[in-house]
């Protein structure tokens, strides 16, 4: 695996290209694909640095509540932005109702994949992008994942690049989320799990899953509208030779 280092935007959080994930012969590009946490708390020094990135697309897969509570901060920055609500319900439904990350992602997928349809478009439409969700753990999480397999990264690469989240996360960011949700439901045993994990073994179990029930990744894009060109297509933005 090729890395380099992650883009220093103060106030981003999680924000990180995904290039120089393995592909068989491929490795995927950099500068093409960007995902992270929302943009609300961008300084104006964060602002600058994204700016730098030169993005042509921002796609927030945000509720519009969420948009709403917690705007970007982008003024000035000429890029186009794509809104893609993917929960369908709201976010903290998953923590009323006590669901899994398992189940969370199965419903995503199985729910949402018009949605996740429309992001992968959204990517093949402009380069460099950027998707972001509220803390970029589970819909970007799910979404890059789908995205990075449809396109021929390594499922394991495809996993760690999903769990490198945890780790990104500010500790103190976690624990007073996790305070303020356990006051919410003081009983609930899936919060920490919903609120600041990216296990390694539940991203993997979610691509088995899609390869058991589809094919593969690319055959869940192209089930649910993705055509055999834009599949390519995908591959031909994302990847370069190695």
């Amino acid at each position: 695996m090729v890395t380099v280092p992650d883009p220093i935007v103060s106030g981003a959080v999680n924000l990180r290209d995904v290039g120089g994930l393995p592909a068989g012969g491929a490795v995927t590009r950099h500068g093409v694909l960007y995902r992270s946490g929302n943009l609300a708390r961008l300084d104006e020094v964060g602002t600058r640095a994204l700016a730098g990135l030169h993005l042509r697309r921002i796609i927030d897969l945000r509720a519009d509540d969420e948009v709403r509570n917690e705007p970007s901060r982008i003024a000035g920055i000429d890029v186009v932005t794509q809104r893609v609500p993917l929960f369908l319900g709201s976010v903290e439904s998953f923590f009323r109702d006590d669901i899994s990350l398992d189940e969370m992602y199965r419903r995503l997928v199985e729910d949402s994949s018009r949605g996740v349809v429309d992001v992968v478009r959204g990517i093949l439409a402009d380069q460099p992008v950027l998707v972001h969700c509220t803390v970029g753990k589970d819909r970007t999480g799910v979404t890059v994942a789908l995205t990075l397999a449809a396109a021929g990264v390594d499922a394991e690469a495809v996993v760690a690049d999903y769990a490198r989240t945890e780790g990104l996360l500010p500790p103190d960011r976690n624990r007073q989320v996790v305070e303020l949700l356990r006051k919410m439901h003081p009983e609930a045993v899936h919060l920490e799990d919903l609120a600041t994990r990216s296990p390694a073994p539940v991203m993997r179990a979610l691509l088995e899953e899609v390869a058991q029930r589809y094919g593969s990744a690319a055959e869940y894009l192209r089930a649910h509208g993705l055509s055999d060109d834009e599949v390519h297509e995908l591959r031909r933005v994302l990847l370069q030779p190695t």
